[in-house]
């Protein structure tokens, strides 16, 4: 969502194919979609902290609840305990 999003508005002119395709691209690259739980939902909106983003606070509350690593260079996401790489 966030990646459709952005380019959409602009933000990542170069992500056209990622973009438009984004789950036939992630498969080609091995990777596969985390549907978003109630669970993960819920923990993002309870959280307390200054990132006000709802994207990002749904990414920190999937890799938290999902023992995964964030590749970001957000390293406001490190306040909020999540591994993150990069």
């Amino acid at each position: 969502m966030e990646i459709t999003t952005k380019h959409r508005i602009g933000k990542l002119p170069h992500a056209g194919p990622l973009a438009r395709d984004f789950g036939g691209s992630i498969a080609r690259l091995g990777f596969q979609g985390l549907p978003i739980s109630i669970a993960e939902a819920e923990l993002a909106g309870r959280m307390e902290g200054e990132h006000r983003d709802p994207f990002d606070r749904l990414l920190i509350a999937q890799g938290l609840l999902n023992n995964l690593a964030l590749v970001s260079n957000e390293r406001l996401f490190d306040s909020f305990g999540v591994a993150r790489i990069w």
